[in-house]
């Protein structure tokens, strides 16, 4: 089963690069894998397999695969009518365009989702893949992007389906909670869901998800747009596959919920109205696609009616239709997408004698459409037949229920089979003073590939039909584990002279009589849909909700940064203190200071604040704002933690150089200042924030109920990480993970801030191995004309003498800090700082002389390290991130420990300089460029009009 799936997911992975390489045959190797999952189902069918794998279980997302009786009936109709819909979309496309490849993955991929779904025992691994399907679906619609038809028909099934699977999701979450448990296979066999509080509640958002995915009205206007979507979408996606989902989830749990009253006024009547309304609407379609879809919206009515009423003679009825209508309506959908790959049109008023033009297709066409309808001796009539006795012996439906099922049952039938027949005149019929029409004169052959899967599933509903024991043997043996004290009764084709026979006479006479009345009932339908149209219906819903989106944010988006950001720091002050004031409250201990000099340090930074506020020239500003980085820097060395100090140290003095870059394209002072009564305003507001933030700091400190954690964290760092700096390696190996989270942001936003700057040009750059180039006694490497430059002598040779030292001290810190202050971080900040002082004194070639790598390779070699350092230990069988430590003895040097968090901290060092690097190649580097190139322009400019004056 596990193997299955991976070859499943293996198979869409490299699905694009068959097509690149073998164009349309690649659908040919795709349709192996599935088929042969086919094989194997079909030779295990009726055996359970299980499969565990231990997965967050505080959260209950545990992997747990069980494939069943009920998942190898499902998996059969995904696996094999996959891999025909797989072939026949070798003769379906003439040609291999560019998304080709793109699309066999996408439909591998649905395959390989829809098979997880039907075998996920746990219920939130079966909603990953239940949205995935969701995803999927939606990236087919949309196959022919460039038609609104087509976007708009995507985007709405991808918002019915997930606003259905979000309602079930909540449901999913509230029967696991309230049941305890979190699996289908508990469900079944534990008493625990009658007890279940919120029962009802939970039962009826599962069913909305999944009546949204089967298309039940009235979210049921999805499937017939999505009829944009290419034939071979539709023969699997929208018949036989994803449609499934629905009507899988409820056959799951129609025996353990299906004694909720609710449960059977939420499936029935929208099943059984679905089901009419559907098929009347399919009367008067005049696109043979669209004809079978709302044909498949009533056969899914049919189908989640049956299942959804519980019984086992129900369900297995509803399990049978479910087989047969996998097989006659993906190959009529199949017939369909020949018709059109042929003749050009699918409009049934273009269509005419093509019967006599396509005899082979239209025995196909004939056949599953007999099936469709109920006729003898298909399947299709013997899963109707199974229905109708169901129906008409029901326990749970006795009296008045019962007899409208049964006659919505019969009405929808008679519907089924009046368009059955429309669909096989409105294709194959030569219509009366039409003859042989155009299209059909001027059509191609069909090809092999475009006949034989249809073929080969419609010679499975006659199998299925003479033989009903092959689907009876999987369905029976399900509900013999569901009711093993009922007694069982079996698929067949012939039960004698029955009632049901005698139905059935009437049903298929009901619809003769409407289509050979086709005309008369063309004049009752309305002109307009009597219950309003769905689909203006979704697009009402959709201008209310953009309505309502506009004017809630007109009203609190008023396009002020300063109006926003002062609402925000209201509701900081307000909410927390009002709780605060509101609540119970903790006795408060404060001291003025641990030493004399922490004071003095926060009257410097005090000081800092206030200036900050007043100086009109935005670089004193920024020195100001500097200056209490560093005072909070001392004061963290005051307290004990030279880590904190140290990066804090470090990184404000990275930020001080980025915004020197950034401001030196601003000017000097700003040259429009606020009004005195906003000043005012700010001014009161920065004292409440800074209040109600120093309050809450206060309470939150002395509101400690147990012992700090930060206690344990030394002897944890020591036993665990074997380091001596708690800091360190807390970063590293105790909570590494939030670690590579923060490095990957760092890494987006170096590749962000680099294309703001750069725009649509490319800012990689050639990379090479660093050489000593100064020379002829020069202090730095590059050599340029110090008057344009106004280069200062001091800083050069300031320069010449620390950059060594930094990358020295850089790599101290980076060995030294699994013991001592340092570490990655902090040693790739240094080295970072050596770097900046390199451009800062000789531009933006002395930067590329000094390290001539690409920046992102730096990037993508650090992500790459701390991700090894992630992964390795899952291919010795433990847990990511462990970590591990060995002690060396190395000649001429002596003693060595290793850890292997070091090669996690290498990663943090190379992001880190990647990141610098970045910053100053791009607000450096480019904008110095970017000038240096507007100033030749200006020169060019002044001397051509030079030139003309003279």
């Amino acid at each position: 089963m596990i193997v299955l799936f991976l070859a499943l997911l293996i198979n869409a992975l490299i699905a694009p690069l068959l097509v690149q390489k073998f164009g349309r045959a690649a659908f040919g190797a795709l349709a192996l894998t599935p088929a042969a999952g086919f094989v194997w189902v079909a030779r295990h069918l009726g055996e359970t397999h299980q499969s565990s794998f231990e997965w967050m279980p505080s959260t209950h997302l545990n992997i747990e695969l069980r494939l069943d009786p009920l998942a190898s009936l499902f998996s059969l109709i995904i696996l094999g009518v996959g891999a025909l819909v797989l072939l026949y979309c070798w003769g379906y496309f003439s040609q291999a365009p560019r998304r080709l490849g793109a699309f066999a993955a996408e439909m591998a991929a649905f395959t390989m989702a829809m098979f997880g779904l039907v075998i996920s025992d746990n219920l939130l691994l079966m909603f990953v893949f239940w949205e995935i399907t969701s995803v999927l679906s939606f990236l087919l619609v949309g196959y022919y992007s460039e038609r609104a038809s087509s976007r708009r028909s995507a985007g709405q099934a991808l918002m019915v389906t997930t606003l259905g699977g979000l309602a079930m999701l909540v449901g999913i979450i509230m029967l696991g909670y309230g049941a305890g448990t979190w699996t289908l296979s508990a469900l079944a066999e534990g008493p625990a869901v009658a007890s279940t509080p919120y029962l009802t509640t939970a039962a009826v958002l599962i069913l909305v998800g999944a009546l949204s995915k089967s298309a039940i009205a009235p979210m049921h206007f999805w499937l017939p747009g999505a009829m944009a979507a290419p034939t071979p979408v539709s023969a699997y996606l929208h018949s036989a596959a994803m449609v499934k989902a629905g009507i899988y989830l409820v056959a799951r749990l129609a025996p353990e919920l299906a004694h909720l009253p609710t449960w059977h006024l939420v499936v029935i009547p929208f099943g059984l109205f679905t089901m009419l309304m559907a098929g009347w609407m399919a009367l008067r379609q005049k696109d043979l696609k669209l004809i079978l879809a709302y044909g498949t919206l009533s056969q899914l009515g049919f189908i989640m009616t049956l299942v959804g009423i519980g019984s086992r003679e129900a369900l297995m009825a509803g399990l049978a239709l479910t087989v047969g209508h996998a097989l006659f309506k993906a190959a009529l959908f199949m017939v369909v997408g020949a018709i059109d790959h042929a003749t050009g049109t699918r409009d049934v008023r273009k269509l005419s004698g093509l019967g006599r033009k396509q005899p082979g297709l239209a025995v196909i066409a004939t056949v599953s459409a007999a099936s469709m309808a109920g006729l003898p001796p298909l399947v299709g009539f013997v899963a109707k037949e199974a229905a109708i006795t169901a129906v008409l012996h029901e326990q749970l439906l006795v009296g008045m229920p019962g007899r409208m099922t049964l006659t919505g049952i019969v009405l929808g039938s008679v519907l089924t089979m009046a368009y059955s027949l429309y669909f096989l005149w409105s294709a194959f019929a030569t219509k009366p003073d039409s003859g042989c029409s155009e299209a059909v004169r001027g059509m191609h052959s069909v090809g092999w590939w475009l006949w034989s899967p249809p073929a080969l599933l419609t010679g499975g509903s006659v199998v299925a039909g003479l033989a009903p024991q092959l689907i009876d043997a999987p369905i029976t043996h399900h509900l013999s584990t569901i009711y093993p004290d009922e007694p069982a009764s079996h698929l067949a084709l012939w039960h004698g002279f029955t009632v049901p026979l005698a139905i059935t006479a009437v049903i298929i006479t009901a619809g003769v009589v409407m289509h050979w009345q086709r005309r008369v009932l063309a004049g009752l339908h309305f002109s307009q849909p009597a219950l309003g149209s769905a689909n203006a219906a979704y697009d009402r819903v959709l201008e209310a909700l953009r309505t309502v989106s506009l004017k809630i944010t007109a009203n609190t988006q008023r396009g002020s940064l300063p109006i926003n950001e002062a609402i925000i720091l209201l509701t900081l002050v307000l909410l927390p203190l009002v709780a605060l004031i509101t609540g119970q409250r903790t006795n408060v201990r404060m001291e003025l200071w641990d030493t004399p000099l922490q004071g003095v340090i926060a009257v410097i930074v005090i000081i800092a604040a206030i200036a900050v506020t007043v100086l009109d020239n935005r670089i004193s500003a920024l020195i100001m704002v500097g200056m209490t980085g560093y005072g909070i820097s001392m004061i963290f060395a005051l307290h004990g933690a030279p880590d904190l100090a140290l990066t804090q140290l470090l990184v404000e003095t990275v930020s001080v150089v980025v915004f020197m870059l950034v401001l030196r394209k601003f000017p000097a002072s700003p040259k429009m200042l606020p009004k005195s009564n906003f000043v005012r305003a700010r001014a009161w507001l920065s004292v409440a924030v800074g209040v109600s933030v120093m309050v809450l700091a206060v309470f939150a400190m002395n509101a400690r109920t147990t012992l700090p954690v930060s206690i344990f964290i030394p002897d944890l760092a020591k036993n665990i990480g074997h380091g001596a700096n708690a800091v360190n390696v807390l970063l590293v190996d105790i909570r590494a993970w939030d670690t590579f989270g923060e490095i990957s942001v760092l890494v987006v936003v170096a590749t962000g801030v680099a294309s703001l700057v750069y725009r649509t040009r490319d800012f990689s750059r050639s990379s090479r191995r660093p050489t000593l180039q100064a020379e002829g006694g020069r202090w730095l490497a590059t050599s340029v004309d110090d008057r344009t430059r106004n280069r200062s002598l001091m800083i050069d040779v300031a320069t010449r003498l620390l950059f060594p030292s930094m990358l020295a001290l850089s790599a101290y810190f980076f060995f030294a800090g699994h013991n001592g202050p340092g570490g990655g971080f902090a040693g790739g900040l240094v080295a970072a700082l050596a770097f900046t002082l390199r451009y800062l004194a000789g531009g933006r070639r002395e930067l590329e002389v000094a390290l001539p790598i690409d920046p992102s390779k730096l990037l993508g070699v650090g992500l790459l390290l701390a991700a090894t350092a992630t992964i390795a230990p899952l291919f010795f069988g433990m847990p990511p991130l462990t970590s591990h430590y060995w002690e060396l003895q190395l000649p001429l040097i002596g003693h060595m420990a290793v850890v292997t968090p070091l090669l996690f901290d290498a990663g943090v060092y190379l992001i880190v300089i990647g990141l610098i690097l970045h910053i100053l190649g791009s607000l450096g580097a480019r904008l110095d460029k970017d000038e240096e190139v507007r100033k030749q322009r200006a020169r060019e400019r002044r001397n051509r009009l030079q030139s003309k004056d003279v």
